[in-house]
């Protein structure tokens, strides 16, 4: 083998090895998510480490090593929660963004109330029909990435692609786990509302803490 080739095989090796970790701590990611989400949507539970793992499509013994280290840091007592705003903040920490593509759409809420495609609305919009504070000036809303194409057609058809009113968010399937319906929308349960408005910043930090305040924090 060539100098030039034993390069080559080293460094596309560096960088499958890279790859590699990159979404290994994705995945790693997205599981604390959804354990996260699983406790913070039933704080007060009797859920068994077991129940929890499978609530959050996680394995078990990977739930029981992140259930350990919550409760060695004092955020748990098995699967009890005890700080329910640090677990919050905590989850800001591990959220992991989502990728985005924005439409400018006319009547977008009646459009959504009409179709069957997976959905669940978040910050100003979802805030504005959980709890009436934020102005809902744009709306953003989870969709499922297999039907990211089929988003594209009812948006495109209806409305303008680009920086708009309306912007879909493509994310682990997971982040519909306890939605619910309000008005004929559906809207992400209320920790993954708390945690999506708190990133988002600005006046959503009020409506947050206000939601907190309701939550029991």
């Amino acid at each position: 083998m060539s100098e030039v080739t034993d390069i080559s095989v080293r460094y596309l090796y560096h960088l499958t090895y890279r790859y590699m970790m990159r979404a290994m701590s994705k995945r790693r990611g997205a599981t604390r998510e959804r354990i996260l989400r699983v406790l913070l949507n039933d704080p007060d539970s009797n859920l068994t480490k077991y129940r929890v793992s499978k609530k959050a499509e996680a394995s078990f013994s990977w739930t029981h090593e992140f259930l350990q280290k919550l409760e060695n840091d004092g955020y748990v007592k098995a699967t009890k929660v005890l700080d329910l705003e640090g677990l919050i903040r905590l989850w800001m920490k591990y959220r992991l963004k989502p990728s985005n593509r924005g439409y400018l759409i006319q009547k977008p809420l009646e459009l959504l109330r009409h179709t069957d495609l997976t959905y669940a609305l978040t910050t100003y919009q979802g805030e504005n029909l959980v709890q009436g504070y934020l102005f809902p000036s744009r709306i953003d809303l989870y969709v499922s990435r297999g039907d990211k194409a089929d988003w594209h057609v009812l948006l495109s058809r209806g409305g303008l692609v680009g920086e708009g009113n309306v912007r879909i968010l493509f994310d682990d399937d997971h982040v519909f786990y306890n939605a619910v319906d309000r008005e004929g929308l559906r809207v992400v349960s209320l920790p993954q509302l708390i945690v999506d408005l708190l990133l988002e910043g600005g006046v959503c930090v009020e409506a947050a803490e206000m939601l907190l305040v309701k939550m029991g924090a």
